[in-house]
């Protein structure tokens, strides 16, 4: 079996469901299940007609819609290989990819993209042929063209299904027709990883490796026939990918959107799940918060008292329910457990009665402006515990989980009956971790610290040709090094931890780690997590660049800052607002909301630009590159410390 083969299945059990909405591209599209599938065919078909090969490597740089999604399947079901990525990486990161993967061809979004790689990018690669996925012909840069052979959509569906019609007659006269076959083994799709640092290398994911999230997901988002999905991730991205050839295989409804409209969608389409990275669930928190406090002083007063009452009925239900995180391995005794279960009990019954005050007054209007009436899911990086604990209290169900480019990519998730905050949940069906010491390499105990490690089906074949980055992660027992650091939760009969066990959680990456002069290590991802709180806060690295005690590097918001030194009536007669003001803000903000973790932070280095994707600072997942930020301002941090 191949992943293309999902399509002619669904398109039998759901023929006349709708499977896609795409509400934003000209012209919007929305297609059934069998429209899809014979979408898919003809494009398949159309490349093959103008000599598309298996094994054959075609670059599909685009971003998320009904036709990329075509696009990609069509190019899978030849038996070539796809090169993804989306238009908003560098044209040197794109023409970097293109030539070391080998690539034949260019399938590109659409005109004002393809005009941009005009100059820097067209005139230097080797192109059988360019596919437009949206736009028309006539609005590309000709001189570039400069002989390519150029296909919109709509030819190449065309030439594929004149192509089937007359290979239907052929078979009806009996002359036959062969396909190479595609086998699980073979290389579906090869993706570039955007990573928080280093050079892109080239993930080779084969069909087997794509099939078996298809097959296991369904513990972790139990998907019903017309559930509608939100999707807005870059499709290229192996999180989002899996996720789409998942849920198609459950005659759900996916309606593509983008940051832009993720508001009025969410209550427009009223989504079962939206499947997005941490960020997303971060600006709705803010989004509710910012709601909340813009509201009338006994609205605001009434609505904060009644969330704090719910985060605590929700914390005595984790010690009754035995779903408290603990990373303790000795087994609590009978009488202490008796105890503060009875005690857990006697809490949340007080406070059930005002938490259910709470969802009529409050939660129930949250609700209804955001949908996601079975599931939030999120992976692709850290949930930060504070929104984790929000949405729980709201009724708003978050599951998180975990997964790498080089495992296709989920390697484990929350159960919707078994949602452990602060954890990723058990692992997929046929998936082992193991965890072990970061020096000597040796497994260690459940419950304490060490390297991740996964074996398991959807482990990536390797880096294309690059065999010593291959060997550095993947060892001949076919154990992959996540480079992440975690522990898994000890397994407890009885007490308040005792359904946390077998669950992973992680602390960061072993590479971010920050070793001190005094033999110390400092994970800055907790520290970073605490700070990111502060409304004056927009984004934060903290760095260790001396040694011997922490720094950071931090893009303030003004307009909060400016909000603040009004309040405290620290400002000078204008309304401007001086650094070394916005300096001791930063400093207060900090030691407000860090003064729990076991490191503090030291000099500080303000920046006025963000980190963002388009200036390489973000990964296309929303992920500071964080070797990137301290690089660019590597002199301003020496400074700091002297």
């Amino acid at each position: 079996m191949a992943v293309p083969d999902i399509w002619r299945t669904a398109a039998e059990k759901y023929a006349d469901r709708v499977a896609l909405v795409d509400p934003y591209h000209e012209p919007p599209s929305e297609l059934t299940y069998k429209q899809l599938e014979q979408e898919i065919l003809d494009f398949s078909q159309g490349l093959r007609v103008i000599g598309v090969a298996p094994d054959e490597k075609v670059a599909l740089f685009a971003d998320n819609s009904c036709r990329w999604l075509v696009a990609d399947q069509g190019i899978m079901a030849t038996g070539a290989i796809n090169v993804v990525r989306g238009t908003r990486s560098s044209d040197e990161e794109l023409f970097q990819i293109y030539t070391h993967s080998e690539s034949i061809a260019l399938v590109v979004d659409s005109p004002q993209f393809f005009n941009r790689l005009a100059e820097s990018f067209i005139s230097r690669i080797n192109a059988g042929f360019v596919v437009l996925l949206w736009g028309e012909k006539s609005c590309l840069n000709s001189e570039a063209v400069n002989g390519i052979p150029l296909y919109d959509f709509k030819d190449i569906t065309q030439l594929g299904h004149e192509s089937r019609n007359t290979l239907r007659q052929s078979r009806e006269q009996d002359q036959q027709v062969v396909f190479e076959t595609i086998t699980p083994d073979d290389v579906a799709t090869l993706i570039y990883t955007s990573g928080t640092s280093g050079a892109p290398k080239g993930v080779m994911l084969t069909h087997r490796n794509l099939l078996h999230q298809i097959k296991n997901l369904w513990d972790f988002v139990p998907a019903v026939p017309g559930d509608r999905f939100l999707s807005m991730l870059p499709p290229w991205h192996a999180y989002e990918r899996a996720s789409e050839y998942f849920i198609f295989t459950y005659g759900i409804q996916q309606v593509y959107t983008t940051v832009k409209y993720l508001k009025e969608d969410l209550q427009q389409y009223q989504p079962q799940y939206i499947v997005s990275v941490p960020l997303v669930y971060e600006t709705l928190y803010s989004s509710i918060q910012r709601q909340i406090n813009s509201s009338s002083t006994a609205r605001k007063v009434i609505a904060l008292a009644l969330i704090k009452i719910s985060l605590l009925y929700m914390e005595a239900k984790r010690i009754y329910e035995g779903t408290v995180l603990s990373n303790n391995p000795v087994k609590q005794s009978f009488i202490v457990y008796m105890v503060n279960w009875l005690s857990a009990s006697i809490v949340a019954g007080l406070l059930w009665p005002l938490h259910n005050l709470a969802n009529k007054l409050v939660y129930k209007k949250i609700h209804s402006a955001i949908g996601i009436s079975k599931a939030g899911i999120s992976g692709g990086g850290s949930l930060p515990m504070h929104v984790d604990r929000f949405f729980e209290a709201i009724g708003v169900k978050v599951q998180n989980g975990y997964g790498l480019t080089e495992t296709s990519p989920v390697v484990a998730a929350r159960r919707p009956f078994c949602n452990v905050l602060g954890t990723v949940g058990h692992p997929v069906k046929h998936t082992e971790i193991k965890i072990v010491d970061i020096e000597t390499g040796e497994v260690i105990p459940d419950g304490s610290k060490g390297v991740v490690k996964v074996r398991g089906p959807q482990v990536m074949k390797g880096y294309y040709k690059n065999p010593s980055a291959t060997n550095k992660v993947l060892d001949q027992e076919g154990w992959f090094d996540t480079g992440d650091i975690g522990w898994i939760a000890p397994h407890c009969p009885t007490g308040s931890s005792r359904k946390c066990g077998g669950m992973l959680v992680l602390e960061g990456r072993a590479k971010d780690t920050i070793v001190l002069t005094t033999g110390e290590n400092v994970e800055p991802a907790e520290i970073e997590e605490a700070a990111i709180r502060s409304d004056l806060i927009n984004q934060i690295v903290v760095v260790g660049q001396d040694k011997r005690r922490l720094g950071a590097i931090i893009v303030p918001n003004y307009d909060e800052a400016l909000a603040t030194a009004k309040r405290k009536s620290i400002l000078d007669g204008t309304n401007e607002l001086a650094k070394d003001k916005v300096l001791n803000l930063l400093y207060d903000e900090l030691r407000t909301w860090t003064s729990g973790c076991s490191f503090q932070i030291g000099p500080i280095l303000i920046v006025d630009e963000p980190f963002t994707v388009d200036n390489g600072l973000l990964t296309p997942t929303l992920k500071i590159r964080r070797d990137k930020v301290t690089a660019k301002y590597n002199k301003e941090i020496d400074g700091l410390y002297k």
